[in-house]
């Protein structure tokens, strides 16, 4: 197994047990996880952190603190949207 997979990997376990406390659910559409958790990890390798894969970082770190996952938005976006933008936790049916 790669690294990255295992960083994958890493980033599912932590999803599945963020969304469990939380009250979410990860993306029931596994092969739309699978592209989130790559994306996830990609963010950690390149940038050190858990940075939102589908938000720009901008360098400005005040700023992009904002989009470590779980985001600031996620709690609202899930709320009005039922998901996270990333499609990552969703509302519970």
């Amino acid at each position: 197994m790669s690294e990255h997979d295992e960083l994958k990997d890493k980033m599912y376990e932590w999803t599945e047990k963020y969304a469990n406390k939380a009250g979410f659910k990860l993306n029931p559409d596994k092969e739309a996880l699978d592209y989130v958790l790559d994306g996830l990890a990609s963010r950690v390798e390149r940038f050190g952190r858990r940075y939102c894969p589908c938000r720009i970082v901008t360098g400005d770190e005040s700023e992009d603190k904002k989009i470590v996952c779980p985001c600031v938005y996620h709690k609202d976006e899930i709320e009005k949207d039922g998901n996270c933008h990333c499609e990552l936790f969703f509302k519970p049916s």
